[in-house]
């Protein structure tokens, strides 16, 4: 990621260990109860999966372009194409800091600002809806309850 550029983070420490909780974003068979509805495949180098959002009518390509087992997902989705990393810290043997940036935005002013608010806010949500399932075997619908229709 290059210094200046604009850029989303969110964070969230999950008490589960790093394997778990990478494993979590791969299967889409597990993402759909935190995050997406339905993914066409798992994450894997090289890779282009569709994510599909049912409640919303709304699907994303997904293009895989790095993965380093248990510590590292990047991916760029979107359009105009973003790049995400999904970055994941082993705090001992049963912790994981999972850190989310997203950057790449070609929009500027209030453009710039509106997207970056977005992003935070979902992937946030994203971060949320994982500590409840993974953590508790709970999920929570905060994707779907984030813009009831």
């Amino acid at each position: 990621m290059e210094q200046n550029q604009n850029f989303v983070e969110a964070q969230m420490l999950i008490r589960k260990p790093a394997s778990e909780v990478f494993n979590a974003f791969c299967d889409p068979e597990q993402t759909k109860h935190f995050w997406f509805t339905k993914g066409s495949g798992r994450l894997e180098k090289g890779a282009t999966v569709t994510w599909t959002w049912e409640m919303y009518d709304v699907s994303a390509e997904v293009i895989v372009r790095d993965i380093v087992a248990d510590k590292l997902i990047q991916i760029e989705w979107g359009d105009p194409a973003t790049t995400v990393e999904f970055n994941f810290q082993e705090m001992g043997e049963d912790k994981t800091y999972v850190i989310i940036r997203n950057y790449g935005f070609p929009q500027q002013g209030d453009d710039l600002l509106r997207e970056i608010k977005d992003s935070t806010g979902g992937f946030t949500t994203v971060l949320d809806g994982l500590k409840a399932y993974l953590e508790h075997g709970i999920n929570l619908n905060l994707i779907a309850d984030k813009y009831p229709g």
